[in-house]
C-alpha cells in the first residue's frame, strides 16, 4: 500500500512545477512558443495527463493520442491566430483537465479512435489559449515549432512516467496512474474554483 501511494504522489508531482503565465517579459521566438505550455499549472496538468492517457491505453495509443492532442492544438492554434472566437476557452481548459484526470480514474479500455477524439476536441481550447496569446512580434511558425515541441515532451513526461511506474512495479501500477488521475482531476476542480 505504501508503494502504490508513493508511486501515486511521484506521478501526480511530476505534473506540479508550475510557473504562472507572468507575462514579464517579451518573446519573439520558438523560446516563446515552448515557455508558454509550460508557464501553466493548467497547460502542464492537461499535457502530462494526456500522456498518462496514452500510457494507460498502451499499444498504438502511445502515440495516437499525444499525436491527436498535438494535431489538434496546432488547428486550434491557427483559429486563435487568426481571430476565430472559440467560445468558453477557459472552462475548456480547466474543463480538460477535470475531464482527463477522470477518464484516467476510471481506468477504462476505450477505442483509440475515440481517446483521439477526446483529447482531439480538448486540444482544441489549448491550442487557441496558444495562439491567440502569441506575442505580437512573434514569428508564428516559430512560435508554433516552440509549443508543438513543449507539449510533445510534457506528453512524453507522462507516457514516461507512467511506462517507468509499470517497469517499477506492474501490478501497482493501474492503481497509481488511477491514483494519479483522480488528483490531476481535483486540481482541475480546484483550478476552475480559482
Amino acid at each position: 500500500m505504501k508503494r502504490s501511494f508513493f508511486l501515486a504522489a511521484a506521478l501526480t508531482v511530476a505534473a506540479m512545477p508550475a510557473m504562472a503565465h507572468t507575462g514579464i517579459g517579451t518573446g519573439s521566438s520558438m523560446a516563446s512558443g515552448f515557455t508558454h505550455p509550460i508557464g501553466g499549472l493548467d497547460h502542464i496538468l492537461a499535457m502530462v495527463a494526456v500522456g498518462i492517457l496514452a500510457a494507460q491505453q498502451g499499444g498504438k495509443s502511445l502515440w495516437l493520442i499525444p499525436a491527436s492532442f498535438v494535431a489538434m492544438m496546432v488547428f486550434g492554434g491557427a483559429l486563435g491566430l487568426n481571430g476565430v472566437a472559440v467560445p468558453m476557452v477557459e472552462i475548456g481548459i480547466v474543463g480538460s483537465i477535470i475531464v482527463l484526470g477522470a477518464v484516467i480514474a476510471l481506468g477504462r479500455q476505450f477505442p483509440p479512435a475515440a481517446a483521439m477524439v477526446l483529447v482531439g476536441f480538448l486540444a482544441i481550447f489549448h491550442g487557441h489559449a496558444h495562439g491567440t496569446e502569441m506575442p505580437m512580434d512573434a514569428s508564428g511558425l516559430a512560435y508554433g515549432l516552440g509549443f508543438v515541441i513543449a507539449t510533445a515532451l510534457l506528453h512524453g513526461a507522462g507516457v514516461g512516467a507512467s511506462l517507468l511506474a509499470r517497469k517499477l512495479d506492474k501490478d501497482i501500477t493501474p492503481i497509481a496512474l488511477r491514483a494519479s488521475g483522480s488528483a490531476i482531476a481535483v486540481m482541475g476542480a480546484v483550478l476552475f474554483v480559482l
